[in-house]
């Protein structure tokens, strides 16, 4: 990411920043060191590196980070692994940053840093293939009613690294990574152990106002990947946090950088985790993992972590390389794929804003019975791809849900309220996108009709015409 996310825009030049040191109280003999190309020098702790040098962990070098986004922007072909040690290095760069300033007043130690560090490192351990497809898009249509998450296989992977490889770590430690990967997670409320030192809560996966090092990380480095600028300044947030009560709290100056953070995420889903043609190519392999499931099992490697590890991004190779008879509708799809052959993108509309609130997901089965003319479609002939895009706190401003303070003298914390707010910034927070797509070329006309004829009827308004790729030929005859 470079000058674009760790810039000095507005400052004044400043001499080169001298390479980062190793975290205080570790002996440098003990230390890795690796080379990262968001962060520059990483320092891989005693402990850390127990649990890198494990097969467990190792196979994150195998599942990329945006799944199949690459075959769009060739670029984004980073990994899980490389993201992790990044979140790693945050965690530490941030509860450094807290103890240089307050760690007498917070009684912040090394078992506190150690801990964070370790959240930060292992809470991806527990991902899927094709980064959130498998826990999205794949486990609910092949395990309808699952309560599945990675968060969750994070937590069994972890203890299952432990156990595996006797590794010797203090069971209340463990205990507490645990809790800090599943922070972020709805269903899961702050642990009573977490009633001290709260804020460190926050650091890797955070529940409370979505700013932690998990986003810095990955917004950094999937925009380097894609070849996308950056403006967000995460380095500033780090600087700058302060703890507050049993909160991380931010200059009232700075708060148009917090919105950077929350806005570039919203750029990213829009323009590359939900591209018309990632979205296409996403639907197209969950069918084919879907078709394989039955014969591979694939569905239930979850349900054990000394299998879990073994599944991986091959498995599409495992699929296309077989000559198994019941993989073959899903190496049909695969070969789709392949040779660029993909659903055909028919139309979208954006969910108008006063009908958010009663949105209810469309379906096929809604297209289709939405239809009055040409060849009788089926469900297995559309594709429908519902699409949220909000500030990581639904249809509220995220603002609202983080404290300011004036400055370092003082002891007050307080949320931005609108009247103090850019009247740049946007007034609504979130989208919602209805996408539908042909699984066959021939069929494109057929489900473009049917999905204005459904537009039409949900809220009395056209779908906004889209040029698909047999109208701009019929206009070139």
């Amino acid at each position: 990411m470079g000058d674009c996310c760790n810039g000095t825009s507005g400052r004044a030049p400043s001499p080169a920043p001298a390479p980062p040191s190793p975290p205080m109280d570790v002996d440098r003999r003990y230390m890795k060191q690796v080379f990262d190309n968001v962060h520059n020098n990483i320092f891989l702790d005693p402990l850390s590196l127990k649990f890198i040098d494990t097969e467990q962990f190792q196979r994150l070098r195998d599942l990329k980070q945006l799944g199949l986004t690459y075959l769009v922007y060739p670029g984004a072909v980073h990994t899980r692994y490389e993201h992790s040690l990044g979140v790693y290095w945050l965690a530490s760069e941030s509860v450094q940053s807290i103890k240089k300033y307050q760690g007498s007043e917070l009684d912040i130690d090394n078992f506190d840093m150690q801990t964070v560090k370790l959240a930060g490192l292992l809470h991806d351990i527990g991902h899927g293939p094709f980064s959130h497809l498998f826990e999205h898009e794949f486990m609910p249509r092949a395990v309808p009613g699952s309560s599945w998450s990675h968060e969750l296989m994070s937590v069994k992977m972890v203890d299952h690294i432990v156990d595996e490889h006797y590794i010797d770590i203090d069971p209340s430690r463990l205990k507490v990574i645990k809790e800090m990967i599943l922070a972020s997670s709805k269903e899961h409320a702050m642990p009573k152990s977490a009633r001290e030192k709260l804020f460190l809560y926050d650091i890797v996966a955070n529940g409370r106002n979505g700013i932690d090092v998990d986003k810095f990380d990955y917004i950094s480095r999937d925009s380097r990947a894609c070849g996308l600028g950056c403006n967000f300044e995460y380095k500033r947030l780090i600087d700058h946090m302060r703890v507050m009560g049993d909160e991380i709290c931010y200059p009232a100056k700075e708060y148009l950088t917090v919105f950077k953070l929350f806005n570039t995420r919203a750029d990213l889903h829009r323009t590359v985790y939900t591209h018309a043609k990632v979205k296409a190519v996403e639907l197209m392999l969950v069918d084919a993992l879907l078709k394989a499931d039955d014969y591979l099992k694939i569905s239930s490697y979850p349900l054990d972590p000394a299998e879990y590890w073994k599944l991986d991004d091959t498995i599409v190779k495992v699929i296309e390389t077989s000559h198994n008879r019941p993989l073959k509708e899903s190496r049909d799809i695969l070969l789709r794929l392949r040779r660029r052959d993909l659903y055909r993108f028919c139309n979208e509309y954006t969910v108008p804003k006063e009908k958010l609130e009663y949105f209810k997901d469309v379906t096929a089965q809604d297209i289709v019975c939405s239809q009055r003319g040409g060849p009788q479609l089926k469900e297995d002939d559309v594709a429908v791809c519902n699409i949220k895009i909000d500030l990581t706190r639904g249809k509220n401003n995220p603002l609202q849900s983080i404290n300011f303070f004036k400055d370092y003298a003082s002891n007050d914390k307080f949320p931005i309220s609108d009247e103090r707010v850019s009247h740049l910034l946007p007034s609504n927070f979130q989208d919602r996108i209805v996408r539908v797509y042909a699984k066959k070329s021939e069929l494109v006309e057929t489900v473009s009709g049917a999905f204005e004829n459904f537009q039409l009827k949900m809220y009395g308004i056209k779908a906004q015409v889209h040029d698909t790729p047999e109208k701009k030929k019929q206009r070139r005859l």
